[in-house]
């Protein structure tokens, strides 16, 4: 993790300790909010020193004061807004990520540490990001895609169908899968200790498919292994990586004839999320749980209808059958 702390001011690495130690932000997050903040006070010192928009990228973070923060209004902040539209071509949902690590700064540097009065932040309005479905599979696509990992020939199949039943029956995000340990299965109480996002721990039950799948893997697998406490393995015998299960999941995608659709290992999560709650009768609660979200609002876009639900819907209305009674 860069941060080049070195060359901060103080308040910025204060700021990314406070994500780190307090708030418990992944090592990933904290370096996304530290390049989004960094590009925001840098555009500040430009604008109010004049500089060109070529000679953003030369300012030095050192250079930045808080006295430098006080001048931030509202105004300028939808000036950066337009420049982070315009001139950097973000689309908005881009914008009001990289707004929201501003105004988590600026929250920050006033309620947090009393190091600045108010909070330009407070009145602001951020673009409209349009919400769209999230793409998933169908209960029919899922089982063609267990299949073509199945009949998969490689040394690793039984690895990778294991992974892919994860994925498809239980929901995990990619860093979850990678991250989860030998220890981590209890086969006893039929379920898997997960670490979420901010470093949460949760607990995920295992159904039948997910621990006869771990249960042949683990009897199949070679050992000693390099990293013995890691459930995946790569060919070298240490923790699988991330791209290592992407490629998995686009090889198995491919196999089952639904490649170039956008699918990826996060999809899986949303088709297991969609299978669980409309053949499941899962309420958003206990799928909010399930999949470890912060926000209820987070699940809801998991409870969208298919088409055929949507369907069904109308044909299934008491009056569907009633027909206009001819004239004599």
């Amino acid at each position: 993790m860069d941060l080049h702390r070195d060359e901060n001011p103080m308040f910025l690495n204060d700021y990314l300790t406070y994500l780190d130690v307090i708030r418990g932000r992944s090592a990933r997050t904290v370096t996304e909010y530290y390049h989004d903040i960094s590009l925001f006070l840098r555009w500040v010192y430009a604008e109010r020193n004049r500089l060109s928009k070529d000679e953003i990228a030369e300012v030095k973070l050192s250079e930045i004061s808080l006295e430098l923060l006080k001048t931030v209004n509202v105004s300028l902040l939808y000036d950066y807004i337009r420049y982070l539209r315009d001139t950097r071509g973000n689309t908005p949902r881009s914008v009001s990520r990289r707004i929201s690590a501003v105004r988590s700064l600026f929250r920050y540097l006033t309620k947090n540490k009393g190091l600045l009065q108010t909070d330009p932040c407070q009145s602001l309005e951020l673009p409209t990001v349009k919400k769209a479905l999230p793409k998933f599979l169908t209960l029919n696509e899922s089982e063609r895609m267990l299949e073509a990992v199945e009949q998969s020939q490689t040394p690793e199949a039984l690895r990778d169908y294991c992974i892919v039943t994860l994925f498809l029956n239980c929901g995990f995000r990619l860093s979850e899968l990678i991250g989860m340990n030998v220890g981590d299965v209890d086969f006893y109480n039929r379920q898997v200790r997960v670490l979420g996002k901010g470093n949460k721990e949760r607990i995920v039950y295992l159904n039948d498919a997910c621990l006869a799948s771990i249960s042949e893997y683990l009897s199949a697998r070679e050992n000693p292994p390099e990293e013995p406490s890691a459930l995946f393995l790569s060919r070298n015998h240490r923790r699988i990586s991330k791209r290592r299960v992407q490629q998995i999941v686009e090889q198995a995608l491919q196999a089952a004839g639904l490649g170039g659709r956008g699918l990826s290992t996060h999809k899986l999560r949303h088709t297991a999320a969609t299978l669980m709650y409309q053949h499941a009768n899962v309420d958003t609660l206990t799928l909010r749980d399930i999949l470890g979200h912060q926000s209820i609002a987070t699940t809801e876009i998991y409870t969208h209808l298919s088409s055929e639900q949507r369907q069904d819907a109308i044909d299934n209305n008491p009056l569907a059958g009633q027909r206009r009674k001819s004239k004599k």
